[in-house]
């Protein structure tokens, strides 16, 4: 049934990703295109760009939009909770356990060692993304103003998707 399948796919995406949804990228993208072969590669980037222009968080944005592409919307709505479960279960969980042991030396010790964990997973997102994007010079040369502009200026990230956007329109 593939409603349950599209729910433990999701559920183990994101019971099993750390950092929220940009570090569930590369998982659910293996989890969809390699395992499942639910979706081309191009239909994950589709999905994916979607999920980031349309408000809320882009992990449930794309199993949402993933979900609806497989199994229409019951199929949206199984991906969306399976995504969303184990982080709320999570969540309560570490708030209890977090209110109640909150000055525990191994509690901070953890919380430190998963931070280069989330960094790495986030960095993992842009390189899928990138390998399946940054296909010539012209998206690639996009792709390093956009970076360029973000590290040396304080404009708003919405803007350099918009004007990359256009710039796109505009090159291709």
């Amino acid at each position: 049934m593939i409603y349950l399948e599209l729910f433990i796919s999701f559920f183990t995406i994101g019971a099993f990703s750390f950092g929220g949804g940009y570090a569930m990228i590369p998982l659910i993208e293996r989890e969809l295109v390699r395992n499942q072969a639910w979706l081309t590669a191009q239909q994950f980037i589709d999905i994916l760009a979607i999920a980031e222009i349309t408000p809320g968080p882009v992990a449930i944005n794309a199993a949402t939009f993933a979900g609806y592409k497989v199994g229409g919307l019951i199929g949206g709505m199984f991906a969306t909770l399976g995504i969303v479960v184990p982080s709320l279960l999570a969540v309560m969980t570490v708030a209890y356990l977090f209110l109640r042991f909150q000055g525990a030396p191994l509690i901070r010790s953890a919380l430190t060692a998963i931070r280069p964990v989330v960094v790495v997973l986030i960095f993992m997102a842009a390189v899928t993304v990138g390998r399946q994007t940054i296909l010539d010079f012209k998206s690639a040369g996009i792709a390093v103003l956009v970076l360029i502009l973000m590290l040396r200026t304080k404009l708003n990230p919405i803007l350099l998707l918009i004007g990359a956007g256009i710039a796109g329109v505009i090159i291709f």
